[in-house]
Order: structure tokens, then C-alpha cells, then sequence
């Protein structure tokens, strides 16, 4: 029988301000029909099942919305809707306006278009039609419109990068994917209560990590560790609550527990456990939501807005970091580079002065919630910052400059990305699917 886990806190995700009452334009008057003929917000989004719909389903159909209302959000991306025209600035691509579709304005993003040539060999830009927004019900593996869909059917936009497989199996959102050393096999951890070859736990998954041959497994008020050549297994008790995070260095495991400790396990060879409780971590106020290492430093975000710097030889905390005004949900640590994201819609990218101290070198803005960072380089050397927010969306920068470099889009919040060997990376939502993706090298801009 499976037994229920401990509540974790959880996401909250950020759906659209439009209220089909009180929030559109031209609302109801006294209990009848919208005075003005809107556009039905829920079919931009390709989720409108209604059949009469009170609101427009055409563009050509409605009246022009206040300027106060927030539009719903669209996705430009270099696919379908997309016609060839001339173009008087060099590399400028030329986006048609929504409201005016007889005038254009110019758009430089490099994930909306490139440049080309055409059979004369004079320069071309690509010419966009009205933005596409993803299909919802193409994403759930619905949507009976087929190519006559508006909306963008595609798991993912953008260039050097791509899709290898989608693989299914878990029931409820995926909490942490390893690659073990030496093992042809992919291990997951859901909050189904599953793990591995479908390895029914008892209890709901926290956490998700290997090391070698050890794969560790968060748990309510427990680490499972399994040795996978071995077949053998551990249980490593003392976590109070969920175990949302861990990471191993210097020969010991961390494990962040929802009561705000960090657990501190040292490995001891040839002996009967071979995990010894060493230390914990005290700190933290609320739940221990990431756990990152670089150098000799061991980082820790909370749901306490803090992260907490921790010295791995004295096992003693060594500096706060209060840049964030909420949650940090993930730690990336990148050559002398240490990189946070949290729910406050920023990533920060934090480096080390003379004096000793981080200090924020540059903050990202985002439209949503920060989930989870991934960082690796392309076949070039050139360094891609993968990031997951809650708007159910993925996004690819190329580092230093941040330029978006693609878009990856999934059912529900992508809330583990894990890099591997080659180029790979995965990542799993909040559905339980699985996607494998590769890192390919960036096409240069212009076609010879």
C-alpha cells in the first residue's frame, strides 16, 4: 500500500489575468452579453471548448481591447507562418504589427529569425507573419485541427539544439533524473512514489541524484541509497519531512530536509553502513529547496528567500547571500561563476570580489518563476544556460550575453533539468514526461 507523503510546498502557476467575467473587456452588464465583440482570449491560447463561444474566434470579428488589458502570450519562433521578403536593413527582421498588419516593426532577436540569401544572392530577412501561440491542446495530444491549427504545433523552437525522444511512464511530476556512472540505463524519482525500472517506494520522491554507482533517493524522513553494482541498499535515517534536494563532495552526501537542516552523511569504506551521520547543517528557517558545490564551498537556497554560503572543511556557514526577494529554487555553480534562480522571476549571476565576498555581477529578468538551472557547452565551446519557469516553458541563453537561443515547451512546469554526456540534457515536467534533447553546434547566421 502506498503511503501518502509529507506535503511539499508547491508551485504556483502563473495562468492568464483574464477573467472570462470580470477581466475582459466588455464584460457582462447586468447579467447579459459582452457589450463589445472581444477576442476570446482562452482560443488565442488554443484551449477555448466552447461551441458557441460568447467572445470572437477571428481577429476580423472584434473591436480594439483597452490598452490596460494584458495580452495573452506568444511565442514567435522560425517555423510555419513564415513568408520570405526583402529587406532595406541589413540584418533586421521584420515582424508583422497585430493591430496594423499592413505595418511591420523591426524585431533583432535572434530566436525569431535569420538571415539568408536568395537564388540572385541578395541579403533576405524573414518576414513574420501574426505570432503564433502554442497549441494547448496539441501539447496534450488533442487538438483534432491538424495543419489547418493556428497555433504552433511544435515541442520546441530556436536552432542548435533538438529533440531525441519523449519518454512516458510516471503519473505525477518528475522530482530528479541521474545518469549513473558506468550504467546504459536513465533513472528517474516522481512524486508518484516511483523510481528506476518503476520501483514502487511507498512514498512520494523528493529528490533524485547519483554518484558513480550510487543512486540516492530523497524521501519523507529518509535517503535510500542503492549501489547499483553491487545491488545493494541503504537506508540513511534522520531528514524531518521531505528531502527536496542533495548533492555529494568530499566524500560525504548532503541532504536539504523540509524542517530547514541539512543532513551531512560521510562515506566510510568497507564497512557494514557504509554512511556515517557526521554533521548537520543548521540555518535555515524554512525548507532547503537546492543544494549546490563549488570549490570548497557548499551553497544552499531556501524557501527563507536566503542562501547560505557553507565552508565543506569546517562544515561551518561562512556567509548569506539576501539578493532575492523570494524563494531560490535552483544553484548552478559555472567556472568562478555561482548562478541562482528563484520565484521572483530573476536569475542572478553572482561572482567573488577581492575582498572575499559574491556579489550580483548581473540579474536576468524573466516574465515568470525561476524552477531549475542546467548549464553545458555546445559542440563550439560556446556556454548554453538551459532554465525552466513556470509558465510551463524552457528557455536556452547563450552565455555571457543572455540572447535567447531557443524555447522548449511542455504540458506542465519543467521542474529537473540534468545535463549529460554529449550534448545531452533532460528534463521532466510536471505530468511525468521525460524529454531527451542534444545540444547541437549553432548554424552561422548567414547561408553562403
Amino acid at each position: 500500500m502506498e503511503v501518502k507523503a509529507s506535503r511539499r510546498f508547491t508551485y504556483q502557476r502563473e495562468r492568464s489575468l483574464f477573467n472570462p467575467v470580470n477581466e475582459r473587456a466588455g464584460g457582462r452588464v447586468g447579467g447579459g452579453w459582452p457589450t463589445k465583440k472581444v477576442l476570446c482570449v482562452y482560443f488565442l491560447e488554443g484551449r477555448c471548448n466552447r461551441n458557441p463561444c460568447r467572445f470572437a474566434h477571428t481577429e476580423s470579428q472584434t473591436l480594439p481591447v483597452s490598452n490596460h488589458k494584458k495580452s495573452p502570450p506568444s511565442y514567435n519562433c522560425p517555423k510555419n507562418n513564415v513568408r520570405v521578403s526583402s529587406g532595406s536593413e541589413e540584418g533586421t527582421t521584420h515582424v508583422q504589427n497585430r493591430e496594423n498588419p499592413d505595418r511591420t516593426v523591426p524585431n533583432k532577436s535572434s530566436l525569431d529569425c535569420s538571415t539568408g540569401s536568395d537564388d540572385s544572392g541578395n541579403k533576405r530577412t524573414l518576414e513574420r507573419t501574426t505570432p503564433k501561440n502554442v497549441c494547448y491542446h496539441w501539447l496534450s495530444g488533442n487538438c483534432v485541427k491538424g495543419d489547418e491549427c493556428r497555433f504552433w504545433h511544435s515541442w520546441f523552437c530556436g536552432e542548435g539544439f533538438t529533440m531525441l525522444a519523449k519518454l512516458e511512464g510516471h503519473k505525477k511530476a518528475v522530482s530528479g533524473i541521474a545518469l549513473p556512472l558506468r550504467s546504459d540505463k536513465l533513472y528517474s524519482g516522481s512524486r508518484d512514489g516511483t523510481s528506476a525500472s518503476v520501483i514502487n517506494l511507498g512514498a512520494e520522491v523528493g529528490s533524485l541524484i547519483c554518484e558513480g554507482p550510487w543512486v540516492f533517493v530523497g524521501m519523507p524522513n529518509v535517503v535510500k541509497a542503492w549501489h547499483i553494482e553491487l545491488s545493494a541498499e541503504f537506508s540513511l535515517d534522520g531528514p524531518v519531512g521531505e528531502v527536496y534536494s542533495m548533492v555529494v563532495a568530499n566524500e560525504m552526501l548532503f541532504a536539504g530536509a523540509q524542517d530547514g537542516n541539512i543532513l551531512v552523511w560521510k562515506g566510510i569504506p568497507n564497512t557494514q553502513n557504509p554512511f556515517q551521520l557526521a554533521a548537520l547543517l543548521k540555518g535555515h528557517t524554512h525548507p532547503v529547496t537546492c543544494l549546490a558545490v563549488g570549490g570548497k564551498r557548499l551553497y544552499s537556497g531556501s524557501m527563507d528567500n536566503m542562501i547560505r554560503v557553507w565552508d565543506l572543511d569546517t562544515l561551518e556557514a561562512v556567509m548569506t547571500l539576501n539578493g532575492h526577494t523570494d524563494a531560490p529554487m535552483s544553484l548552478l555553480c559555472w567556472d568562478q561563476y555561482l548562478l541562482s534562480c528563484s520565484l521572483d522571476n530573476t536569475i542572478k549571476v553572482w561572482i567573488m570580489t577581492e575582498e572575499g565576498n559574491l556579489e550580483v555581477a548581473y540579474t536576468h529578468n524573466e516574465d515568470h518563476g525561476v524552477l531549475a538551472l542546467g548549464g553545458l557547452n555546445d559542440p563550439d565551446g560556446n556556454p548554453v544556460l538551459i532554465c525552466s519557469c513556470n509558465d510551463d516553458s524552457v528557455h536556452l541563453y547563450e552565455l555571457p550575453s543572455f540572447m535567447e537561443r531557443g524555447r522548449i515547451f511542455s504540458r506542465r512546469e519543467v521542474r529537473v533539468i540534468e545535463t549529460g554526456p554529449d550534448g545531452l540534457f533532460f528534463t521532466g515536467d510536471g505530468t511525468g514526461m521525460l524529454s531527451v534533447w542534444k545540444i547541437l553546434a549553432k548554424p552561422n547566421a548567414e547561408m553562403s
